[in-house]
């Protein structure tokens, strides 16, 4: 029985109360769980609270990235450890975990040590009032214990999104997984030891939201400031603990994501790259796209085609060749999104695909499985076009001209990705610039350069990310002023 303990301090804690562990797949108890309480979470914070003004805030960048550099190598090194830990916990298929989670979950920490590294601070001379001078530079010091909530959709790899540039930029870290998903965020404490990373740099608290490690944490007065990725209900209740003691925060929440194909796209590359905006990861990915738009002289055939490629996607364990699409994360988001399956037939949705659970073998029939799903045919005030709804669906509708199309784009309350798929570059540039999002792919999806600003419009987050836009949240930028 595998068991999942906190890490405050450099050591892994046990407590008196522990949760299962199950995996998506078959429902099997993969381990226990040691919740945190309070008292965890503020010995959590007392150590990442030591570690500032210890060995890790008197350290020099350049050790610092040489260290972070070895956390990489390390989580490299372990690659099938953190590969079967993800694999378990997410149910997702090995093909995507082994390519996506595990090395952008190593390459976080890297990219964050080298931008740190050569990142410039400004500087101005200025004339003094008694015809003197004077010169301003800017410094950058940690904001402080960095509280980091995460999700299950994307364990390591938006844990370390996080994690990476907070420690680059000399912060600690108080880590609170999902608790669908703690294994990765665990085994992580073992390669800070073994890498050389002081006692109460990285802490792991485990938990649930309120009543439990999650409100603790959010809650803690000695957290300098808050960083979460999750649905926007919860980031709202964050927002409103961060709100005592005037604590900033980050935030990348929910999305309602639209992707529109215009007339003129590669047809073969828009359908592919549609199959993987609404189907990968069983459609637990915040950037994936539920709302579909195609321009009328190819709407039935680009239906046609999509109903094909989701067919093909074949269920299964994550080490079974030939698995295109996993379980969802639990029994009760199963439900969820079932529940929007029977809302679109209620409402009165052609279903063109999918809209039930798929027949699984043996064991796996106890896994948390439902079919890729498509519907036309609904109104846009339908709950499944207005509804973040996380599972691996999608509602495709027509549209005409491209104003039509950035008109239903952008006619929801959040505002986090879009993809547009088209061969003409002014459409391209014309339809980027006015879809109210944080990120626009053009015949591309999930495609990132992680210098690049990341985060969410409208309801989809607060701040940015990426590059020195982490910096922005993960400093505090001071000013020294010096008179000549």
């Amino acid at each position: 029985m595998k068991q999942f303990m906190n890490f405050i301090g450099g050591e892994f804690v046990a407590t008196g109360k522990t949760f299962e562990n199950r995996a998506p797949v078959d429902n099997g108890l993969i381990g226990l769980v040691h919740e945190a309480g309070a008292a965890e979470v503020d010995a959590a914070v007392k150590a990442a609270r030591a570690a500032l003004t210890g060995e890790w805030g008197r350290m020099s960048v350049a050790k610092r990235v040489e260290l972070l550099h070895a956390v990489a190598d390390e989580i490299n090194r372990r690659f099938d450890d953190f590969l079967a830990a993800e694999m378990a916990d997410t149910g997702k298929p090995h093909a995507l975990a082994s390519h996506v989670d595990i090395p952008r979950g190593a390459a976080n920490f890297k990219v964050f040590a080298d931008i740190v590294k050569n990142v410039p601070a400004e500087s101005f001379e200025m004339a003094t009032p008694d015809g003197g001078q004077a010169i301003n530079y800017a410094v950058r010091s940690p904001l402080g214990v960095i509280g980091v909530v995460c999700p299950w959709n994307l364990p390591l790899l938006l844990m370390t999104w996080k994690v990476g540039p907070a420690l680059a930029c000399g912060n600690t870290v108080v880590v609170k997984p999902s608790e669908e998903t703690p294994a990765t965020a665990t085994l992580l404490g073992e390669v800070m030891n073994a890498v050389g990373i002081p006692p109460g740099v990285y802490n792991v608290v485990h938990g649930f939201g309120p009543d439990s490690a999650g409100e603790f944490l959010t809650r803690h007065p000695g957290v300098n400031g808050i960083t979460f990725t999750g649905e926007t209900r919860t980031g709202e209740a964050i927002m409103a603990a961060a709100a005592k003691g005037v604590r900033p925060v980050s935030f990348e929440l929910g999305g309602k994501n639209a992707g529109i194909v215009f007339a003129d796209a590669d047809f073969d590359k828009a359908v592919a790259g549609i199959t993987r905006s609404a189907f990968e990861n069983c459609g637990q990915v915040c950037l994936g796209t539920e709302r579909v738009y195609v321009q009328r002289p190819i709407f039935d055939r680009f239906v046609a085609a999509l109903k094909v490629r989701a067919e093909a996607l074949k269920p299964g364990p994550p080490q079974e060749p030939g698995v295109g699409i996993g379980p969802l994360i639990s029994r009760e988001h199963q439900q969820k999104v079932l529940s929007y399956y029977q809302k679109a037939k209620d409402e009165g949705a052609t279903v063109v695909t999918g809209g039930g659970v798929p027949s699984m073998k043996g064991a796996l029939a106890e896994g948390h499985w439902v079919q890729p799903t498509i519907w036309t045919g609904l109104p846009e005030t339908a709950a499944v076009i207005r509804e973040e709804i996380f599972g691996p669906c999608c509602h495709i509708a027509p549209f005409d001209t491209e104003e039509e199309a950035i008109v239903l784009a952008n006619a929801t309350d959040y505002g986090l990705a879009t993809t547009v798929w088209t061969e003409n570059l002014g459409t391209a540039h014309r339809v980027a610039k006015r879809v109210e999002v944080g990120i626009c792919w053009v015949n591309s999806w999930f495609l990132r350069d992680l210098r690049t600003a990341f985060g969410g419009a409208k309801t989809s987050g607060i701040g940015r990310e990426g590059g020195v836009h982490s910096l922005e949240f993960y400093t505090e930028l001071r000013n020294v002023c010096i008179k000549l």
